[in-house]
């Protein structure tokens, strides 16, 4: 599922389009995973260990693409007239654990998480009056070169960035936008125990599951999102690693 705003980016990471009022219930097992996921502890441990084996393969990620990477930029520089890069705001970890934030009296908003940018190599032409609409496989909007970035999914590489700065980390629930966050929080059961964890390039709802088309998508996916963070370590961050590439490479799922 495509959602593109002002330049366009990844349908599986917008909803705004889709008619949220759309309702059904959850499968026994997703109802039961998402009780385990609420009520387990932070494991302070695991995460520890997590974080220091995703930012490893993040900086042996960014040393080895650094060629791609500069030849991308170049690519989409010429093949369009705008930026580079495509910035946007997300909705990160969410460290209270399920407490009330009281840190902040002059807090108005509960965003579910802590908002951060996330960087992206941009895929679609510029447009100057931002628009919320479906992006279909053959959208005009997206250049030659975005198209390719999109089917193997290299317009993420910037997001190796976002986890050195420790706003991700490789695996982990893909982060939303905080307007579609909170419609779909109001929508979806435990949607917000995805923010337990810090959001991630690749997960194991990517390699398990197609791009979002509906709301029943997003609870499909939401469930191999809180199964891995029931089992969350880092030899499985490893392991969902080694499988995102095959997905890369044979553009499971990719437009």
């Amino acid at each position: 599922m495509y959602y593109t705003m002002q330049g366009g980016a990844r349908a599986a990471d917008r909803l705004t389009s889709i008619d949220l009022r759309e309702r059904g219930d959850f499968p026994l097992l997703l109802e039961r995973t998402t009780r385990r996921a609420a009520h387990s502890a932070p494991e302070p441990n695991i995460d520890r260990g997590r974080r220091i084996v995703n930012i490893v393969v993040a900086l042996i990620g960014l040393v080895l693409a650094a060629p791609l990477m500069l030849l991308i930029a170049v690519l989409v520089k010429l093949s369009s007239p705008g930026p580079v890069f495509y910035k946007q705001t997300r909705v990160g970890l969410d460290r209270r654990h399920g407490r009330p934030d009281t840190s902040n009296s002059r807090r108005r908003v509960d965003y579910g998480g802590r908002l951060f940018t996330i960087y992206k190599f941009r895929t679609m032409r510029v447009e100057p009056v931002a628009r919320q609409v479906w992006a279909s496989r053959e959208d005009p909007r997206v250049t030659p070169i975005g198209r390719i970035l999109r089917k193997y999914r290299l317009d993420e590489l910037p997001q190796l960035i976002n986890v050195l700065k420790g706003d991700m980390n490789i695996v982990g629930p893909r982060p939303e936008q905080p307007a579609i966050f909170a419609t779909l929080r109001e929508q979806i059961d435990q949607y917000t125990h995805r923010q337990k964890v810090l959001p991630g390039i690749t997960g194991w709802a990517q390699i398990n599951h197609h791009y979002d088309a509906s709301i029943e998508d997003v609870r499909r996916k939401l469930r191999f999102d809180l199964e891995y963070i029931q089992r969350r370590s880092w030899w499985e961050d490893l392991k969902i690693m080694a499988k995102t590439l095959p997905v890369m490479i044979f553009r499971k799922g990719g437009w």
